[in-house]
Order: structure tokens, then C-alpha cells, then sequence
């Protein structure tokens, strides 16, 4: 008993094994109780990304195989399987046009936002008296987003007695009603886009803080001006960057729905010329009652942007540079 105690005690004695109804047991209780805390917590987002989120989502994808249109009972509703998406591709004009007017607005806003929110950003890297404040005033159409007052107030402006033709009078220019011409409606609506730099201008002004100023002043020894300064190390030190605002505000170009749909009354026009491709989703499900076609619609456009994407993120890796020298 004397030699089993004392093994027992014995510095660097090896720990005797345990029990099944021990500490063994007691443990795996206790890690039992600690991942039934955690699923208790993760709970309320659980349930509301399948409420919310994931059982929308598949619930829309049966819809756009149906031709459910709202207003029938449930046992009207036939599945009509890709009647819906022949529809789309061939028996739609709209569609078309949609698609077409989508892309030449976030080809053409997209990147000119992006090149205001750089130019205006490196124009406050620099520590200045009241850059704060400049800061603060270039960011704020950004906090307004795409509300509803703010396209409202674009459409009085760019209307035919708004503000921006009062300012071409003191010119002797005779404005028009921007937003009800074919050919410039489209335009007003990049140009609030473009207006609203203010969220990618404050990513930019952050990644050009990590930056270091030694790759400046060492250019500046070879003798290399503020142009490949730019060229050279400016753009690729913030290649990271500028494609994460690249892939985010292409996202949200597509995504532009509130400024068409307030500038247009709802329709799109003049003659389609601000249908982007929400509005037309909108305008098939909530205007046509067409909400398995909508539905269609929606599942194209999510599968459009996904491929978008990952051509981005596939041909990133041959212009983003990382500084510890990782692609």
C-alpha cells in the first residue's frame, strides 16, 4: 500500500489511467455542454438564415419552374418546367434590352466611380488643415445610398426646370429634361452612381495609408516623377484593393434598381431607356404578376453575377500583387 501511495505522489510518475464513470466520462460532458451552448447561441441566426434567407431562396427556384402568378390559388398553380426560360431567352424583347441597358450602365459607372474615388482620394492622403472635413463631405452622398429622397431630388434636378439647366443658362445653353430624353436618361443615372464614390474613396484612402514611403522616397532617388511614382508603385501596392472595390461596386451596378425605378416612375422608359435589369424583375413580378417568371429572372441574374465574379477572381491573380509577394 506504502509503495502504491507513494508512486502515486512521485514527481514524473505517470498519471494513472481513468475511469469510464471518472473524469473521462465528466469531460465529455463537459464538451457535450459547451457545443449544445454554442448551437443554443448560433441559433437565432440559424433559423433566420433558413426563414430568411436559404428557404426563400429554393422556395423561388421551384417558383420559376411553375406559372405562378400571385393572384391564383395554390391549386392553379402547374408546373410548366422551362417554359419560363424559353420565354426569356427567346419570346421577351424586354429581356433583351434589359440585359443590354444593365451592362452599359455598369460598364460605363462602374469604372468611372472607381477612378473618381482613387483621383479624389489621393488628393486627400496628404495631411492638411481641414482634410477631415473634406473627407467627411466627399463621403456623405455615399451615406444616403439609394434612397428614395435622393432620386427624388435627382429628378427635380435634371429636370427641365431644374437646377442643373439653371446653371447651363448662365452659359446661354438651353438645357432640356435630361431625364425624360432617350438618349441621356441612362446618363443621369451613372452620373448619381458615379456621385456616391464616397464608400470605394475611403477603402482606397485606407489602403493607400499601407503604403511605404520608402518605396516613394527611394523612386524619387532614381530620379522617377509623380507619373511612375503612380504607375509604378501606387497602383500596384493598391492592386489588393482596387480590386476589392472592383468586385463589390460591380455587384452593386448590377444591382442598381431605386434611382431607375423613382427616375422612370416605375417604367423603365423613356422608351426602356432606363430598364435595368431589377426594374424589369420588379415590373414582371409585382407589375405583370408574373412571379414565376420574376422568379426566372432572378435565378439568371444570380447565376450571371456568380460567373461574373468568378472570372474576377480568376484573372485577379495575373494583376493583384501582394507585398510579401504572394499572388
Amino acid at each position: 500500500m506504502a509503495v502504491s501511495t507513494a508512486a502515486k505522489t512521485r514527481p514524473g510518475a505517470p498519471a494513472p489511467a481513468r475511469t469510464r464513470g471518472g473524469r473521462a466520462r465528466g469531460g465529455r460532458s463537459v464538451d457535450r455542454q459547451e457545443r449544445l451552448a454554442g448551437y443554443v447561441f448560433l441559433s437565432p441566426w440559424l433559423i433566420g438564415l433558413m426563414a430568411i434567407t436559404a428557404f426563400p431562396m429554393l422556395f423561388s427556384l421551384y417558383l420559376s419552374f411553375t406559372n405562378y402568378d400571385v393572384l391564383s390559388s395554390w391549386d392553379q398553380v402547374r408546373w410548366v418546367g422551362l417554359a419560363n426560360y424559353r420565354r426569356m431567352f427567346t419570346e421577351d424583347p424586354a429581356y433583351w434590352h434589359a440585359v443590354t441597358v444593365t451592362l452599359t450602365y455598369a460598364l460605363i459607372a462602374v469604372p468611372l466611380k472607381l477612378a473618381a474615388a482613387l483621383g479624389v482620394a489621393l488628393l486627400l492622403n496628404r495631411e492638411r488643415r481641414g482634410v477631415g472635413l473634406f473627407r467627411s463631405l466627399f463621403y456623405l452622398p455615399s451615406l444616403l445610398g439609394g434612397s428614395v429622397a435622393l432620386a427624388l431630388v435627382w429628378r427635380a434636378m435634371f429636370g427641365g426646370d431644374g437646377a442643373f439647366n439653371s446653371f447651363l443658362g448662365l452659359f446661354g445653353i438651353s438645357g432640356k429634361s435630361w431625364v425624360n430624353d432617350p438618349d441621356w436618361a441612362l446618363e443621369t443615372l451613372m452620373v448619381l452612381a458615379i456621385w456616391q464614390f464616397g464608400a470605394p474613396m475611403v477603402i482606397f484612402l485606407a489602403g493607400l495609408k499601407q503604403v511605404p514611403t520608402e518605396l516613394y522616397e527611394a523612386a524619387a532617388v532614381d530620379g522617377a516623377g509623380r507619373s511612375r511614382q503612380f504607375w509604378h508603385i501606387t497602383l500596384p501596392m493598391l492592386s489588393p484593393v482596387i480590386f476589392f472595390n472592383l468586385v463589390l461596386e460591380t455587384i452593386n451596378g448590377f444591382q442598381g434598381f431605386t434611382s431607375a425605378y423613382v427616375i422612370s416612375n416605375g417604367t423603365g422608359g423613356p422608351v426602356y431607356s432606363t430598364l435595368l435589369y431589377t426594374l424589369h424583375i420588379y415590373d414582371q413580378g409585382f407589375g405583370e404578376f408574373r412571379m414565376g417568371y420574376a422568379a426566372a429572372l432572378s435565378w439568371v441574374f444570380l447565376l450571371a453575377i456568380a460567373v461574373i465574379t468568378v472570372v474576377f477572381f480568376s484573372t485577379g491573380r495575373f494583376w493583384v500583387h501582394y507585398s510579401d509577394g504572394d499572388d
